[in-house]
């Protein structure tokens, strides 16, 4: 894994406002930054990223079998008590999941370690699978690249199958976004290119536009039944909300499916360390409670969970991250080193949630920037990747997106 020093494309800007790519700067700094790329190796790609991606989505699925069997768990991720059935039916009846990311540390050398799983509603999905993807070609074209340079990037092939393996040919679905958000709608029209690449009809509704008719059923801004939904909204917020009490009844399926809302959660993560401690993709994680009455001798700790925290204390102390369970873009995150706060995110709007700590794992460093890469599962295998880099040590809402290539 290298970070190399590239030729920007002369009209990369021209063609990023031909195709809609309105985004590529933002707030006054760029957010697509193709001034370098990162580099790797076929064998790092499929050995320490592909494989291991696939196997940690096959273990979040069995860790939702676990969670919606104890009303703790469901209790402890602030699942509301009043649509955990809605959650659980989902996953029982078998609702079909489309993609999801996971967020990975890595520095080329030795096991990648989950940051986090984006499982419900993620984003970068434009910028990986298609704009990427141009990238490369058009680096092959002008020379910039070896020929035999390769992308692990099959996101959209695999899109296009996964709609078509889900779904009857001709099949309506209706996507929709919080309205003026560019990013966002980015994301839900490569979802819906795919769709439609798939024989499957899509059409688009601004999220403040969709009704619910008199018997129950939610309508788009042209009185259309939506039958499948796919929702670029994530299902804390939509469960806390009115229109939750009519989802169980409107005959609407929903992608994401609600089974997912155990998966898009921080409390996740002590979960899958309870489940499979040890695993070398895994950090030790605790809720942060559960740590805080082991330490005091407050409250009732589960003895398996004590004994767990008693093998990774010395880890947890050396350095941990604090993090609310439903947080986003790395808000209401600190790091910890020896009792020392050494990085705190700026934006607290999740302070006041629950919070895990997960033992900390630096990104590498390079040239003052610290990547994260973006694993992305579509069904239930990983098809590709994105990297998002950022000059703090928590990746927050300005990192710059980097495209990456394998060395030919």
């Amino acid at each position: 894994m290298k970070k190399l020093t590239l030729p920007e494309r002369p009209h990369w800007r021209d063609h990023a406002r031909e195709v809609g790519f309105t985004f590529a700067d933002m707030h006054g700094a760029p957010y697509w930054d193709e001034s370098s790329a990162y580099a790797f190796s076929l064998e790092q790609i499929e050995t320490d990223i592909e494989g291991p991606a696939t196997e940690l989505h096959a273990m979040c699925r069995q860790a939702v079998d676990h969670i919606i069997a104890s009303e703790e768990l469901m209790d402890r991720l602030a699942i509301p008590e009043a649509h955990r059935d809605l959650v659980a039916e989902s996953w029982r009846r078998g609702d079909p999941e489309i993609y999801g990311r996971f967020d990975l540390a890595y520095d080329g050398n030795g096991p990648a370690k989950l940051l986090e799983y984006n499982a419900d509603t993620p984003t970068s999905l434009y910028e990986t699978a298609a704009f990427q993807w141009q990238w490369l070609e058009d680096q092959l074209a002008a020379g910039v690249l070896v020929e035999g340079s390769d992308q692990f990037n099959g996101i959209h092939e695999a899109l296009v199958a996964r709609f078509a393996e889900v779904f009857a040919p001709e099949t309506d679905l209706h996507f929709t976004a919080v309205a003026g958000n560019p990013e966002d709608y980015a994301t839900v029209e490569a979802m819906a290119w795919a769709a439609r690449e798939a024989d499957l009809g899509a059409h688009y509704c601004d999220l403040d536009k969709i009704a619910v008719s008199e018997d129950g059923q939610f309508l788009d801004d042209q009185d259309r039944v939506m039958g499948v939904l796919f929702k670029l909204y994530p299902w804390e917020d939509l469960l806390r909300e009115d229109y939750a009490t009519h989802i169980a009844g409107s005959g609407c399926l929903f992608l994401e499916p609600a089974w997912k809302a155990l998966l898009s959660n921080k409390g996740l993560l002590p979960v899958l360390w309870q489940m499979f401690e040890g695993h070398p993709n895994l950090l030790p994680a605790f809720f942060a409670q559960d740590i805080e009455d082991a330490i005091t001798g407050h409250g009732s700790v589960a003895p398996a969970v004590a004994a767990a925290f008693g093998r990774a204390e010395a880890q947890l102390h050396a350095g941990h991250v604090r993090k609310p369970i439903l947080s986003r873009e790395g808000a209401s995150v600190s790091i910890v080193k020896q009792g020392e706060v050494i990085e705190v995110s700026q934006n607290t709007s999740y302070a006041d949630q629950p919070q895990i700590l997960q033992a900390y794992t630096p990104l590498p460093r390079f040239d003052g920037f610290r990547p994260v890469i973006g694993a992305w599962i579509v069904g239930d295998t990983c098809a590709g990747l994105g990297l998002r880099e950022d000059q703090s040590r928590i990746t927050q809402d300005l990192s710059r997106f980097k495209p990456h290539f394998i060395t030919g």
